[in-house]
C-alpha cells in the first residue's frame, strides 16, 4: 500500500510539474496590430468594401490553461472566448480533447470610423488613429470591461477631457455607501500606484461626468459587465493606447448586439448577448440591418438563423455562396500554437501561414 502511495504521489507531483503556469510575463508583450479596412461609400464596389478585420484562429488547450489566462493571452474579454466555445470547460478547456476557436476577428461597429468607438454589448473598444489624407485606414481594437446592469455604462457621444499617470480615485459618495454595505471598506480615497486602486496605472477621463477609460488592477475583468460604468483596459493594453489618445479625442459608447460587415463581397455577420436588455430581437435587428444595407438577396437565411440563434460573438459568413459547414472564418483561420521557450510563452501559426500577414 506504501508504494502504491508513493507511485500515486509521484505521478501527481509529476502532472502537476508538466501543468502549464501562466505569469503576468506572459501577457505584456503582445504588440499593437492596426488593421486596415475600407468602408462602404458611394465610391467604393461593394466587393472592394471590408469591414470584416483579424483572423480566427484555432487553439488546442494543455493542461494548466483556464479560459481566463487564454482570453488574456489572445487578447479577448473572458465574454468572448466563452461565447464562443459554449461546450468547453472554462477551468479544464484541455479535458475535452479539441480545439478551441479563439475569435480574433471582428466586424467593425456601424457607421462611425473615426475616434474612439465602444460597443457595450461586444465590450470592446475600437480607435481609429488620425491619418493623412490619402492614407489607408486603420483601427486598433481592445477587449474593456463595463458597468454591471445597476451601474450601466451609458450610450453617447463623448470627448477626452485629460490624462492621468497613476491617478489617485477620490470614491464618489454612491460608490463609498455601496463599499460600506458590502465589504465594510469606508475609504474615501485611494491613492495612485495603490494595488488596490482600481484605476490601474493610467486613466483616460471623459467628458461623460464620472466616466472614463483606465487600466485595472483585477485583470479577470476584462469582458465582464463588473465595474461602476468606466471601461477598464488589461494593463498592457492601457498602457499602448494611452500614448495614442490626446486630450479632445472624440468619440462614441454604441450598443450593437448585431453587426454586419462586408469582406471579400461576402456578407459577415456577428451577434452578441445583450447585457442590459436595450435592444431584444436579434433575428429582427439582423434582418432589419441586411434590408437597410441591400444585402437580403445575398443571404442564405438558414445559415443567418443559424448564426443568431447561438450568438456566439464571432463573425459568420451568411452568404449565399457560404458553405454551411466551414470554419467560423472560413478564408482567415489558422491554427496557434502556445509554446514553452525557456519560460516564456510563444504563439506560432501553422506552416501554412505566415502570421505577420
Amino acid at each position: 500500500m506504501r508504494s502504491l502511495l508513493m507511485v500515486l504521489c509521484i505521478l501527481a507531483a509529476v502532472a502537476t510539474a508538466s501543468a502549464r503556469k501562466w505569469d503576468e510575463e506572459d501577457f505584456l508583450d503582445r504588440r499593437v496590430v492596426p488593421f486596415p479596412f475600407d468602408p462602404p461609400s458611394a465610391e467604393t464596389p461593394r466587393d472592394q468594401v471590408r469591414t470584416v478585420i483579424g483572423e480566427q484562429e484555432l487553439y488546442k488547450p494543455t493542461k494548466g490553461d483556464t479560459f481566463f489566462d487564454l482570453a488574456r493571452f489572445f487578447d479577448l474579454g473572458y465574454n468572448e472566448i466563452i461565447l464562443a466555445n459554449p461546450k468547453a470547460d472554462e477551468w479544464l478547456p484541455d479535458r475535452g480533447g479539441e480545439p478551441i476557436v479563439a475569435p480574433t476577428a471582428w466586424v467593425l461597429p456601424c457607421c462611425t470610423y473615426e475616434g474612439i468607438v465602444i460597443n457595450i454589448p461586444e465590450m470592446r473598444l475600437y480607435y481609429y488613429p488620425p491619418r493623412a489624407k490619402g492614407a489607408e485606414r486603420t483601427v486598433i481594437t481592445f477587449p474593456v470591461g463595463l458597468g454591471r446592469i445597476e451601474w450601466k455604462t451609458p450610450k453617447g457621444k463623448f470627448k477626452v477631457r485629460d490624462k492621468t499617470v497613476d491617478p489617485t480615485w477620490v470614491i464618489p459618495e454612491s460608490i463609498r455607501k455601496e463599499r460600506i454595505a458590502d465589504k465594510g471598506f469606508s475609504e474615501e480615497v485611494i491613492p495612485g500606484g495603490s494595488p488596490d486602486n482600481p484605476l490601474g496605472k493610467y486613466r483616460i477621463r471623459l467628458s461623460l461626468d464620472l466616466y472614463g477609460i483606465h487600466g485595472t488592477n483585477i485583470p479577470w475583468g476584462v469582458g465582464m459587465s463588473v465595474s461602476h460604468g468606466c471601461v477598464r483596459l488589461y494593463p498592457e493594453d492601457i498602457e499602448k493606447l494611452y500614448p495614442m489618445i490626446k486630450v479632445g479625442a472624440e468619440g462614441e459608447f454604441v450598443y450593437e448586439t448585431v453587426k454586419v460587415g462586408l469582406k471579400n463581397g461576402d456578407v459577415w455577420v456577428e451577434v452578441h448577448d445583450d447585457p442590459y436588455g436595450l435592444q431584444p430581437g436579434p433575428w429582427r435587428r439582423a434582418t432589419e440591418l441586411l434590408t437597410n444595407e441591400g444585402l437580403v438577396d445575398l443571404v442564405d437565411e438558414d445559415l443567418l438563423l443559424k448564426t443568431v440563434s447561438e450568438a456566439r460573438g464571432y463573425p459568420v459568413n451568411v452568404s449565399r455562396r457560404a458553405s454551411p459547414d466551414v470554419v467560423p472564418v472560413s478564408d482567415s483561420t489558422r491554427a496557434v500554437d502556445v509554446q514553452v521557450s525557456e519560460g516564456a510563452f510563444q504563439r506560432e501559426a501553422s506552416p501554412e501561414r505566415d502570421p505577420t500577414q
